[in-house]
């Protein structure tokens, strides 16, 4: 099938709704290549470049060519409504099937076999859902002319215990014909997300990735321990900040703490959680129209939401992992010259991003609690009759019979409203598979604000040597009121452990106050072996 540029272009301006918006150099060759057919496409591009309107075009001129409908595969309701409007500013008509649409299923399902719809989005639950897959999936499939699957990192490892449906992507792709058009789009693909999408994907991938900079975004870190501090903070910074934006927390207990004090210092916020429900498209739009200053949300406000003019998103507490840091803080500044990001370490960051490491997979015991529970009860058991049969939560038994259903073999299956046990039993992947990930998210949370010493010894290709620690914990420098006071305050509070090496020594602080840690940290090194100490601050604080 041919390319049609000057349509491309036209369709281009009616989604965005600037009538002099241009396409792309990246964004035409990936339309060229999706219309062409052949190898699968994966576009890795930053946040905002606009790769839903890659597939949206290409969708529109495949139709236009008397091509069957696409079906989008997308993890978030925020995201396929913004794909939904833009797509009927081009003349698609886009339809979707989520669990807070039952009302229009009927309706969606009649048109779709009539034909009249061009594009199905699809939450990867629907995937796992019997009803979707025999009753509306295996009626287009022989039709779908393009399968697009949004955030495809989602795909990889990373992504199981967010969306794990998306596991059930790997088998659809495994018995797709060969020639169907597949279009995967993200903005987040370390090495190792990478390596999972050609696994998943094929080998026979073309993949167009991006400069994934963003020089609008101004990003800083400060540690504030606390959550008094934070909050402090927060109340006296917000007002300030030009626009508004996103204020990100770990748990839905501390939006909702946040948003409250918030409100009490007079400033206009809202908590967004996945509690909030059918709240959710109200509170995206008073984002969107500025009638709060931010929305104050846990991960539930993540990919899909898109506000060109955010001026910033502040993290109340550390993601769990650069690629989650990467995804939040890049909602900020995509069409602004300037925005801010700004991330606010605490304490208690890596207790809860820890626990939710640990709490992703079911343990052993749990496992063999719901399967012991089945396995008395042949005829199945519903998930509010298993709570009566095993002393679990209702969050991990919903969360281990889906793990478990997601496995191939399943050892367990659904049969309407009730989980029976089927001849399969749960094989040791399954386990290899929860002790890996575990360990590559230590490892990935371990990479959120590490040391700067260390990655500037790095970057100079210098030795680095962790040799000095805080042996005592002593209060900030800032409270002391005098310099005797202060050199006081750190008489014993620094040791050295380890050799020290000869020679010239680089010390490097992010913060100074009375310089009297710069000064007692030197002297330790000099009377441990070093030579020379050369110290080196980032940034100046105190009474002065």
């Amino acid at each position: 099938m041919e390319y049609d540029a000057k349509r491309a272009l036209e369709l281009l301006r009616l989604g965005t709704e600037r009538p002099t918006a241009e396409l792309r150099p990246g964004q035409e060759d990936a339309i060229r290549q999706v219309i062409a057919g052949g190898p699968r496409v994966l576009v890795v591009q930053k946040t905002g470049w606009g790769k839903s309107f890659i597939y949206l075009i290409a969708i529109k001129l495949l139709r236009d060519a008397g091509l069957g409908p696409a079906l989008l595969i997308s993890p978030l309701l925020a995201l396929m409504r913004n794909q939904v409007a833009a797509a009927e500013r081009m003349g698609l008509k886009a339809a979707t099937i989520h669990s807070d649409n039952r009302d229009a299923w009927t309706s969606i399902e009649h048109d779709l076999k009539s034909g009249s719809v061009d594009v199905l989005l699809v939450h990867p639950k629907r995937l796992a859902n019997a009803r979707f897959v025999a009753e509306v999936l295996s009626d287009i499939a022989a039709r779908i002319s393009l399968l697009v699957i949004d955030e495809a990192h989602c795909i990889s490892d990373w992504g199981h215990d967010f969306v794990p449906e998306y596991r059930l992507i790997e088998r659809i792709a495994d018995t797709l014909p060969g020639n169907l058009r597949l279009l995967a789009t993200t903005a987040t693909a370390n090495n190792r997300v990478m390596a999972d999408l050609r696994n998943v994907l094929g080998p026979r991938l073309a993949v167009q990735r991006g400069d994934l900079n963003r020089p609008s975004l101004a990003l800083q870190t400060i540690r504030l321990g606390s959550q008094a501090e934070r909050l402090a903070w927060l109340a006296e910074q917000l007002p300030r900040l030009a626009g508004s934006g996103i204020v990100y927390a770990l748990t839905v207990r501390d939006a909702n703490r946040i948003s409250a004090w918030l409100r009490t210092q007079g400033i206009a916020v809202a908590a967004y959680t996945g509690e909030s429900g059918e709240a959710r498209p109200e509170l995206e739009q008073a984002l969107l129209a500025n009638r709060v200053k931010a929305l104050i949300a846990t991960t539930a406000l993540g990919m899909g939401f898109d506000k060109p003019d955010l001026a910033f998103v502040i993290h109340f507490q550390a993601p769990a992992s650069v690629v989650h840091y990467y995804q939040q803080v890049g909602r900020a500044g995509r069409a602004l010259a300037g925005a801010y990001g700004v991330l606010l370490a605490g304490d208690e960051d890596t207790d809860i991003t820890g626990f939710f490491i640990d709490s992703a997979f079911p343990g052993k015991a749990e496992v063999r609690m719901v399967l012991d529970a089945l396995e008395r009860h042949p005829s199945g058991l519903s998930l509010r009759e298993l709570e009566g049969e095993v002393n679990l939560s209702s969050g991990r038994i919903e969360k281990t019979v889906s793990l478990l259903a997601l496995e191939s073999p399943a050892p367990i299956v659904k049969q309407g409203a009730k989980w029976q046990l089927t001849a399969a039993r749960l094989g040791n992947g399954f386990w290899e598979r929860a002790e890996r990930l575990t360990a590559v998210r230590r490892t990935e949370q371990a990479q959120m604000v590490p040391s700067f010493a260390e990655r500037l010894a790095t970057a100079l290709q210098l030795p680095f040597a962790h040799v000095l620690t805080l042996s005592e914990q002593r209060p900030e420098q800032k409270t002391m009121a005098n310099s005797a006071q202060q050199a006081r305050n750190l008489d014993g509070a620094l040791s050295v452990s380890g050799s020290v090496r000869a020679g010239p020594v680089l010390l490097v602080d992010d913060m100074v106050d009375s310089r009297w840690t710069l000064t007692v940290a030197a002297w330790l090194l000099r009377t441990h072996g070093s030579g020379p100490v050369l110290p080196l601050a980032l940034a100046l604080t105190g009474h002065d």
